[in-house]
């Protein structure tokens, strides 16, 4: 059993954080305060290779595993929640669905430029009638002639105005449930095809978010993806693997609060001496930290296990589950040691503790990935 994570993993992970450094780390508050999408840094990680990582090298991309997009994703959200959930969404749903369940066409007409960044991928799942209960949907695809007309509505959509390769999961035969629910490549720009952007979000607020409409819109059965009525049973494949990459945000986000609290602790003064005497400071910090570390070996352990292409579903949903609640712990405690100022936006904590919150709703609640556990612990 190995701890270390290999060399080139190291040197990814060194170069994230430089980049984060000069990039992102005075910047994230603006993004933040004025709900602004950082297109820009995007495309600089798409030149990075960040952006395509998953996609094999035939496509462009970096032909690297699960394990690569945790070090990665968890790097960049010590600096930034919101660009975090880009790159864990832009790797980890739209694109890993084109790559995973893509004819050859398919592959070859979307990945390239999704691996470079060029083009940003979305996922479509999430309705506003249906969250948890996904195969509830109301979104349809029926047949006409040799294609399909979609009509309905996605909701809480990452990506959703900016990007420009959708994947689309609508009811193909209501009689079948899940199994009558198929997946669709959608382009930006098709007609009948619109978003509206939803802003006023209690974190992620630089991520693009967006209502997707639609209305009558025409698709050639070329568009379809994976086969008629398999995408529901796709789709949850798909999820298993983002759990990993919003486990991975969540310790990022820890991390990240758990350095700037150490910091502050070290400078604020009382009593005549630093806060980080105190043994309730101290304590607090090191409950943080522990947490943090154990959440990130689950998250690591799910990604080795997808990389050695084992199951790995009730370790993705353990991960997320622990990771998630854990970071919401470690940024609370965060800014309770910052005290008065830790509940202005002077200093980052309070963005690490509203982006941590979406960790325990999006992917997955933590509701549902507790049935999820207990559901693979009771078939044994």
């Amino acid at each position: 059993m190995d701890f270390e994570l290999s060399d080139d993993l190291k040197a990814l992970q060194a170069t994230v954080r430089d980049f984060c450094e000069k990039r992102v780390k005075d910047k994230a508050r603006e993004w933040d305060r004025s709900e602004k999408f950082p297109l820009d840094v995007v495309r600089e990680l798409g030149e990075l290779g960040v952006m395509g990582l998953r996609i094999p090298t035939d496509y462009g991309g970096a032909g690297l595993g699960s394990l690569a997009v945790a070090v990665v994703v968890e790097e960049v959200a010590k600096y930034d929640g919101s660009l975090a959930l880009t790159v864990a969404s832009h790797n980890g749903l739209g694109t890993s669905h084109v790559r995973v369940f893509g004819n050859d066409a398919q592959r070859k007409q979307y990945l390239p430029k999704l691996a470079t960044g060029e083009h940003l991928g979305a996922w479509g799942l999430t309705e506003p009638g249906s969250g948890s209960d996904s195969a509830g949907m109301k979104t349809t695809a029926v047949r006409k002639g040799d294609g399909w007309l979609l009509n309905g509505s996605k909701m809480f959509i990452t990506q959703g105005t900016v990007g420009d390769t959708f994947v689309v999961l609508a009811v193909t035969d209501a009689s079948k449930k899940q199994k009558g629910i198929t997946a669709f490549i959608l382009e930006k720009g098709m007609k009948g095809f619109s978003q509206r952007a939803i802003h006023g979000k209690l974190g992620m607020r630089s991520s693009d978010t967006a209502e997707l409409h639609f209305d009558n819109v025409e698709l050639p059965d070329s568009q379809r993806l994976g086969e008629v009525g398999r995408g529901f049973i796709d789709t949850m494949k798909i999820l298993d693997g983002g759990r990993i990459t919003i486990g991975a945000l969540s310790v990022g986000l820890g991390h990240g609060a758990i350095r700037e609290a150490a910091r502050y602790a070290k400078d604020r003064h009382a009593f005549g001496q630093p806060i980080a005497d105190f043994q309730a400071i101290r304590w607090m910090l090191a409950d943080m930290q522990t947490e943090i570390d154990a959440a990130r070996l689950l998250v690591y352990r799910a990604a080795a296990l997808a990389d050695d292409g084992k199951p790995y579903t009730r370790e993705a949903s353990m991960g997320k589950l622990f990771a998630s609640e854990v970071a919401t712990r470690a940024c609370n405690k965060a800014v309770q040691i910052h005290g008065g100022y830790g509940y202005t936006n002077e200093f980052p904590v309070e963005r690490y503790l509203r982006d941590a919150k979406l960790c325990e709703i999006g992917e997955g609640t933590s509701e549902i990935q507790r049935t999820i556990i207990a559901r693979e612990i009771l078939k044994g």
